[in-house]
């Protein structure tokens, strides 16, 4: 598979890199920078917030690809990470890529029927602002009509560097939560499950999860 991953840099991004490259898939690991810590992929510099240069990069690749997450410099993030998000999909419908799969976020699942996580008493205040704009993003995604393939990828509510074992659980909209009440993933499994996904496509226009 040719792949084009934007955000390709941070904590999630670098695994995917990781993840697909090892499986023989061709990576153009895209970042503002034009670096990037994996080994064996292709770099390339651009800003999200461009289309014509998401679609100069997206051109000729078999899926499409993004770990960009909301700004996190204090500002509130939800116009801007959404403007970013209208921009990603602008680019990769104007390069004719028709598969597009998003690393998202938690708080916007549910933890008991119509009740998301981000809305409950005692959601950490600072996740809080980066959750609303990746609601919004997910909230932009399932308005699509025009027959993009994309699946919004959510991990577990806790998510941080750890051991790749392969072993998950893949759920919906429903927050996956172990026998003690726990909702985890490490970075390195929930990279296996996202490129699952990209090689599978089992999960057409719509959100996923994946947790322990």
């Amino acid at each position: 598979m040719k792949l084009v991953l934007f955000g390709a840099t941070g904590m999630v991004g670098s695994r995917i890199a990781t993840e697909a490259s090892a499986r023989g898939h061709l990576v153009t690991a895209v970042s503002r920078s034009g670096q990037s810590p994996v080994p064996g992929v292709i770099t390339a510099a651009a800003d999200v917030s461009d289309p014509a240069k998401v679609a100069e990069l997206a051109a000729g690749a078999d899926a499409v690809a993004s770990a960009c997450a909301p700004p996190r410099d204090g500002t509130d993030p939800r116009g801007p990470y959404l403007a970013l998000t209208q921009s990603l999909v602008e680019g990769v419908r104007a390069a004719g890529v028709r598969r597009l799969v998003v690393a998202g976020g938690a708080g916007s699942l549910e933890v008991a029927p119509g009740q998301a996580a981000a809305d409950q008493p005692g959601f950490p205040e600072a996740y809080l602002p980066e959750a609303l704009a990746q609601r919004d993003a997910l909230t932009f995604y399932r308005s699509l009509d025009d027959g993009l393939d994309w699946t919004y990828v959510s991990p577990a509510a806790a998510i941080a560097p750890g051991e790749r074992t392969g072993r998950f659980r893949i759920g919906g909209d429903h927050m996956l939560t172990d026998e003690h009440g726990n909702s985890r993933i490490s970075a390195e499994d929930y990279a296996v499950a996202f490129v699952d996904e990209l090689e599978k496509d089992a999960h057409p226009r719509a959100r996923m999860s994946v947790a322990y």
